[in-house]
């Protein structure tokens, strides 16, 4: 039902979904419980959100701080977008390091993002919609960030478009992790 592809940092995933297509277009079943379980993954999401987002535009690197970090689950259903997870493990054999995908409504991917990672996205069509699954809700006084510029990764934009947010979130170098690799 679900082919996973291990990325290089533990724990995180592209999955790939069956996605049917016919005459009338294409269906894909993203998530399902016990398939989620026998993987290893989390089956216990307990917020769902969305974005749109126009071409160059960056959001990211977010993530929640303990106790409210989460597994996240992203997908996109419209357009295609530059997907970058970096591990905030501290202990984790690639901690600091990033891993990219391109994800797109017409691949059907997705990635499963665990606990102690920063999640960020580049949209690379006109306009991308990513879809959010996650095991917390959200908690305002969690909500972190790490500056997108100060991850090593071949961004496909030189100039994005970020929320403010977004730009005045501390340098990689500069972040003290809550997060420990377990």
């Amino acid at each position: 039902m679900f082919t996973l592809k291990p990325s290089a940092i533990a724990g995180c995933q592209e999955v790939q979904p069956r996605v049917m297509h016919d005459a009338r277009g294409s269906f894909v079943k993203v998530f399902h419980a016990d398939a989620f379980r026998e993987l290893g993954l989390a089956t216990e999401f307990t917020e769902e959100y969305y974005s749109h987002s126009h071409k160059g535009v960056i959001r990211g690197m977010h993530f929640q701080t303990p106790p409210a970090d989460h597994a996240k689950m992203v997908y996109c259903v419209r357009g295609e977008v530059f997907d970058v997870v970096l591990d905030l493990r501290v202990g984790s054999p690639t901690y600091g390091q990033a891993a990219t995908f391109v994800l797109s409504a017409e691949a059907g991917n997705y990635v499963y993002i665990p606990k102690g990672l920063a999640h960020g996205f580049c949209a690379l069509s006109d306009t991308a919609t990513l879809v959010y699954k996650v095991t917390t809700v959200y908690a305002p006084q969690s909500d972190a960030g790490v500056l997108w510029s100060s991850v090593d990764v071949d961004w496909p934009v030189e100039t994005p478009i970020l929320s403010e947010r977004d730009a005045r979130f501390p340098r990689f170098d500069q972040f003290e992790s809550p997060f420990t690799y377990e």
